[in-house]
């Protein structure tokens, strides 16, 4: 349990620094319920405080502004109170019954003014920016199903990002407009059985253009909710001679349409026993001769990478920060259970070893915030593009954490950790496809790897830290201070 009286850890930090009196009310959260902010533009005074002359304005807050705290202070409350008590009973409900019980709560979210937050207002969302957004994810990562009850669950977030910036208005109105309102659902297939998912360059199934339609072929797999989808982004090669960059183009396929076979649910480690048509299940699909309009292609001929960037950019650090919502509810289980139990004669919040445990879990934790909440305060500043490192740490970073969290809160909880009696079983399994999804760790890491070598240069010879070198550069330019020091 959250112990009352640890949930506000606001502090008030002065320090003396050369004659600078500092002076900052800095809010750091201990617990899910005061997530680090990095919302508020605010000014931090520094004064000399011989003649208290203010020297220096130097904008930073760990707080959301008041109005937003409130809305951060309801989405707490409303998955605390209202959403996560539905888990233990999700399976019983048939399809129906779950879609009543959604319309109402999807409808609080909305005269909330929170429905569908990563869409601008001009396409039926609240316009918020990246990093209110992130702060939102942070608290909905704790439930299974919260994103789909704010109208941001994936895939139809990215896709809505990329029908909004690469589809036509007819496309829009037929499938944008209607996916908003959660009247229809989408998937995304780019992933291919047998080639390397982590290089799509490789992609191999095509589309050929026949007049006025398109001829699709070829087998796609691990498709998120494509059993369910009323429609179907397809990334297939439609221009093969041109740069491997500019070979694939976007097409929607419809469901139903002759040819498509989405021919079975993938058994997976989070789903191993997939029931065909469950939500979060991953399909595979082979396409022969499917015919669509030349009006389904998105964007133009072999833009197909340039619009997954507009989806998955945003998708990372989407990704990334419900990671870090889920990782803060297996970290109250771990310090919850470190209250309750004792071994050896002793709590186990005096084993030194499960101390560690929690205090790792904290520090990761922490450190994974101020990393994420960077990256959406940069992409807020500069787009996704300018931003695309700090998403890419920020994936494989929080991608570590999660499945470290969980790992420590499941060995602490031992056999009951392990059994289908908590849901950190199933955490655990969900969380080893986090350094998978969304390009694998491995890719981002070689591209966070370059980038930050293009900042440097070689040197022939000695290290420019080398100290006798360093030593004889500083005789040579310091002789003078030397000398009249005498």
């Amino acid at each position: 349990m959250l112990v009352p009286g640890v949930e506000k850890a606001g502090v008030v930090a002065k320090r003396r620094l050369r004659g600078l009196k500092i002076s900052t009310k800095v809010t750091l959260g201990t617990c899910f319920k005061n997530t680090p902010l990095f919302y508020k533009s605010a000014s931090v005074k520094m004064q000399d405080t011989s003649n208290h002359r203010e020297t220096a304005v130097m904008p930073w807050d760990f707080e959301a502004d008041p109005e937003f705290q409130q809305q951060l202070d309801w989405v707490k409350q409303f998955v605390e109170e209202e959403l996560i008590p539905l888990e233990p009973i999700m399976a019983d409900f048939t399809e129906k019954q779950w879609i009543a019980v959604q319309e109402p709560l999807k409808q609080r979210v909305k005269d909330q003014g929170l429905w569908a937050c990563h869409l601008e207002k001009e396409l039926g969302g609240q316009g918020m920016g990246q990093l209110p957004l992130a702060q939102m994810n942070m608290i909905t990562g704790r439930c299974v199903y919260a994103q789909e009850i704010f109208g941001n669950m994936a895939p139809d977030s990215g896709n809505a990002e990329l029908l909004a910036e690469g589809g036509t208005e007819a496309q829009k109105a037929k499938w944008l407009w209607p996916n908003l309102a959660g009247d229809i659902r989408s998937a995304f297939a780019i992933t291919e059985p047998f080639v390397a998912s982590t290089d799509p360059t490789q992609i191999e199934s095509s589309g050929v253009l026949e007049g006025d339609q398109w001829v699709l072929n070829g087998r796609k797999w691990m498709i998120t909710n494509a059993t369910r989808a009323d429609f179907i982004i397809f990334m297939v090669v439609t221009e093969p001679d041109a740069p491997v960059h500019k070979r694939c183009s976007m097409i929607i396929v419809e469901k139903d349409t002759p040819g498509m076979d989405i021919f079975r649910e993938i058994p997976t480690m989070h789903h191993p026993h997939a029931a065909y048509g469950a939500n979060g299940n991953h399909a595979e699909i082979s396409l022969d001769n499917v015919r669509v309009s030349k009006d389904n292609l998105i964007g133009g001929r072999g833009e197909g990478f340039i619009l997954s960037q507009v989806r998955l950019g945003p998708g990372r650090i989407h990704h990334a920060t419900r990671w870090l919502g889920e990782a803060e509810r297996a970290y109250d289980m771990l310090c919850e259970r470190t209250l309750s139990r004792s071994s050896f004669g002793k709590r186990y919040a005096s084993h030194q070893t499960i101390q560690g445990y929690v205090a790792e879990s904290r520090m990761e934790l922490e450190m994974a915030k101020l990393l994420t909440l960077r990256a959406a305060w940069k992409m807020d500043k500069v787009g996704h593009h300018g931003a695309r490192q700090d998403i890419a740490m920020v994936k494989v970073n929080n991608a570590k954490v999660l499945f470290n969290v969980i790992d420590r809160a499941l060995q602490v909880h031992g056999s009951l950790g392990y059994s289908c009696d908590m849901p950190l079983e199933a955490m655990y399994r969900s969380a080893r496809m986090a350094p998978l999804v969304d390009g694998a760790n491995e890719v981002h890491s070689v591209s966070i790897a370059r980038a930050e070598l293009k900042r440097y240069e070689g040197v022939e010879g000695w290290p420019s830290e080398h100290i006798p070198s360093r030593r004889q550069e500083s005789l040579a330019r310091f002789a003078h201070l030397l000398e009249a020091s005498g």
